[in-house]
């Protein structure tokens, strides 16, 4: 192909006068849209279908562009070779590059392909078609650490300790159910994605730049073909709606965030305050100052990295805030953000890999669980099964906590007599109301952490795991 076929535009006809050489590189996408390669000869094969459906190309010309097409993108399936479309010096985009590639190998057949279709349909359906296959790859990312969660918490059998509100302790609590709540925040950022791309599986080719096809197109072959539920139901929203990228970038942000607190936990519990886990050498490193530093890197650049995702969103926010119908130039600029957090499923299998690494102190945990009167809304119910109203209990509780306090003392080691200076209900079966399996299995009801709810919690939290990991595998085949 000559220089003069390469610089020929999809739209030139019109115009007279060449683009200003600096304004038509700062507006090509190809820099960055390069990585819609596959999902471009994907949907440009749905189209190609719906075409011969059309009788605007025969079976042969349709078989000829098909093969075509898996050339292309057999040959930039590398790091080379996708490098050759980045650094294409003339096309446009994406779709400039797979035409001029097209025509390439098959001459002037590949130009009949893009007969009743615009680039405004062709960049909705490549993004939705990428931004699935991204829901896909993080669902599965999701399942393989909440897997190793529930492994932990398993391994972790009846192991305990503190819980806290306002970082102070609380309650006493099995360290399998502490992990479970990471089980359970990551398995409804699933359900979010999962909903996210339910809402964006409808196919937008056929809608022409704006009001739709200009030939009776059947667009139900290419949805079909492309795996969506359907074809989308108006052409003005289909051309210009983004609100998948947005929601796909939102429900990225609940992860980050419920990534971010697991990290910030870590690196608290990590430090010799507290020396409830022990930090896996290989996600760790070393100060190059102090020898017997041993630093959280991996939790605290997961801390960070909720920001890039945020960020993403907020970016797509407003560049979609004031924007008339139907497509946009604007719109080339949600682009790079819905690219730019594809570090989300490696970064989730690295912290799956990390979990089934990290160590837990068992013993300092356990002591710290049974120190500073963790036990102490365990004695209140203790006296409501005697008939104390609740607001009493409390109240003669916490007396009994203050001179405990001033005693040196915790709950269960004051004297029988004088715990009926604060209450005539105290009596001798109190001792076993508070001891640390009483004041964990008080807490009897579903979600708590009794050891029997713990274990049916478990046993729930295996077999939602393995039902996501199931879609997961189902989705992506």
């Amino acid at each position: 192909m000559s220089n003069e076929e390469q610089s020929v535009k999809m739209w030139s006809g019109r115009f007279r006068e060449p683009l200003d050489k600096d304004f038509e590189q700062w507006q090509r996408s190809i820099v960055f849209d390069w990585r819609l390669l596959p999902q471009e000869v994907t949907a440009s094969k749905g189209h190609c279908s719906a075409l011969i459906a059309a009788g605007i190309l025969t079976v042969g010309e349709g078989a000829e562009i098909r093969a075509a097409l898996d050339a292309i993108a057999a040959d930039h399936a590398s790091d080379a070779g996708r490098a050759v479309v980045r650094d294409h010096p003339t096309a446009e985009d994406i779709h400039h590059f797979v035409e001029l590639a097209l025509v390439k190998r098959v001459g002037s057949l590949g130009l009949k392909l893009h007969t009743g279709r615009s680039r405004n349909e062709q960049i909705a359906t490549d993004l939705r078609l990428y931004v699935r296959a991204q829901i896909e790859l993080v669902v599965a990312a999701i399942a393989d650490w909440a897997t190793a969660l529930v492994k932990r918490a398993q391994d972790a059998g009846e192991a305990v300790m503190p819980s806290y509100t306002h970082l102070q302790r609380a309650e006493p609590v099995l360290v399998a159910h502490w992990l479970l709540a990471y089980v359970e925040m990551i398995l409804r950022d699933a359900a979010r994605l999962q909903d996210c791309a339910a809402r964006l599986n409808y196919c937008p080719l056929g809608s022409g730049a704006v009001a739709g096809a200009t030939l009776k197109l059947d667009r139900t072959i290419a949805a079909r073909e492309l795996g969506f539920a359907g074809p989308t139901a108006n052409s003005m929203d289909a051309t210009s709606d983004r609100d998948f990228i947005l929601e796909y970038l939102q429900g990225l942000t609940f992860v980050g965030l419920h990534l971010s607190r697991f990290a910030e936990e870590i690196t608290l519990f990590a430090t010799a305050e507290y020396n409830f886990v022990v930090l896996p050498e290989a996600f760790s490193t070393g100060s190059s100052a102090m020898p017997q530093k041993k630093n959280p890197d991996l939790t605290e650049l997961i801390r960070a990295k909720v920001g890039r995702i945020h960020g993403a969103a907020q970016a797509v926010t407003l560049q979609l805030k004031g924007l008339p119908l139907a497509y946009n130039k604007d719109m080339q600029e949600t682009q790079e953000p819905a690219f730019s957090v594809d570090f989300v499923p490696p970064m989730l299998r690295l912290v799956a890999r990390f979990t089934r690494a990290l160590e837990f102190n068992r013993k300092r945990m356990h002591e710290a669980a049974q120190s500073g009167y963790l036990n102490a809304m365990a004695a209140a119910t203790y006296l409501v099964h005697k008939g104390v109203p609740f607001r009493t209990a409390h109240e003669k509780i916490g007396n009994a906590v203050r001179y405990a306090l001033e005693k040196g003392v915790e709950l269960g080691e004051l004297t029988l007599e004088e715990l009926r200076t604060f209450g005539e209900e105290f009596d001798t079966d109190f001792f076993a109301a508070v001891t640390l399996e009483a004041t964990l299995d008080c807490h009897d009801v579903i979600g708590g952490t009794a050891r029997l709810r713990v274990k049916q919690a478990l046993a729930a939290a295996r077999e939602r795991i393995g039902t996501l990991a199931g879609e997961a595998v189902h989705a992506s085949a």
